[in-house]
């Protein structure tokens, strides 16, 4: 019964929703949502919905909102408030507040003709559908199509700002999302950690600064310092003879090394050390397509934040 009324609902989206996201895209404060009841439960996930998808939201309890918690309403923001009759008195301070400051009101309902539609910018009503309760009373059907609606709404903004991979991971920094959105820059050793060498550099000093850099290799690059090679430490034991410490880097390096690019995910870097077999990659810069090395990752970076 759940599943038929979403499909109604889907089909039943009209100019009324897309005027409800041209209203909430243009709110220069927040979106508040209430609701009581079941509604109120729904009202919290949207708002927690939308405040972690670029969307800045909170929910306001309607119950509270008479007794001082209209304060945290401004005329910046817009609200959202869902009833599924339209009639829910807890909720009519709230409306009351809105239409007297000229604050936005989109409204989730059932019935079109109800105080809260009525009273609304926009009105989004729910189509008719039974619940899903045996009694046919307890919110069942008509909550999970207030949800479905708000995630509809949260995704409408997240793409109309262009809300990014990046901006996402910026308020999910814990978890395994978190995790599964870190870029190589954030995990990447730069700077006086990076090993490097120049090609005429004597491999005496190569095996010093890879020794005190312990990552396994050197970075070797040109005069212009872009990246043209690698030594690492299987090319020192393929080239163990008396005379590899007179030796140049440029002799000893592999070149054409592979990297990657600094906006690459972590679980990009991951997988193509394992498909390479090999354990470091030097993070070059793409942008300016100079071959300047900004970073190395090491493999045990990448599995120490828990991208595997």
């Amino acid at each position: 019964m759940e599943a038929e009324a979403l499909e109604t609902l889907a089909d039943s989206l009209d100019g009324a929703f897309t005027q409800a996201i041209e209203l909430l895209a243009g709110v220069t404060g927040r979106v508040v949502v209430s609701g009581m009841g079941k509604s109120g439960h729904v009202a919290r996930k949207i708002a927690a919905t939308m405040a972690s998808t670029g969307t800045p939201a909170l929910f306001v309890h309607p119950g509270e909102a008479s007794h001082g918690d209209l304060g945290m309403i401004t005329r910046q923001d817009a609200v959202i408030a869902l009833s599924n009759s339209g009639e829910t008195a807890e909720l009519s301070d709230i409306i009351a507040y809105t239409r007297r400051f000229g604050i936005t009101l989109i409204g989730i309902t059932r019935r079109a003709a109800s105080p809260l539609a009525e009273q609304s910018d926009v009105a989004l009503v729910l189509p008719a559908a039974p619940e899903a309760c045996p009694l046919g009373l307890a919110p069942t059907t008509s909550t999970t199509m207030m949800l479905a609606l708000g995630d509809a709404i949260a995704i409408a903004l997240m793409e109309r700002r262009g809300f990014s991979a990046s901006d996402f991971r910026e308020m999910h920094p814990g978890g395994q999302l978190g995790r599964a959105l870190l870029k190589v820059t954030d995990v990447m050793h730069a700077g006086e950690a990076m090993p490097l060498c120049r090609e005429d550099t004597p491999f005496s000093e190569v095996i010093l600064e890879m020794t005190a850099k312990r990552l396994g290799c050197v970075g070797v690059v040109g005069e212009d310092g872009r990246l043209t090679g690698i030594i690492t430490d299987g090319d020192l034991r393929r080239h163990l003879d008396p005379d590899l410490l007179a030796q140049q880097a440029r002799v000893i390096m592999s070149a054409g090394p592979k990297t990657i690019r600094p906006k690459a995910l972590v679980a990009e870097a991951l997988r193509i050390m394992n498909e390479k077999s090999i354990t470091t990659l030097f993070v070059v810069d793409a942008d300016t397509n100079s071959g300047r090395p900004l970073g190395i990752v090491h493999i045990h970076d990448c599995l120490r934040v828990g991208a595997a």
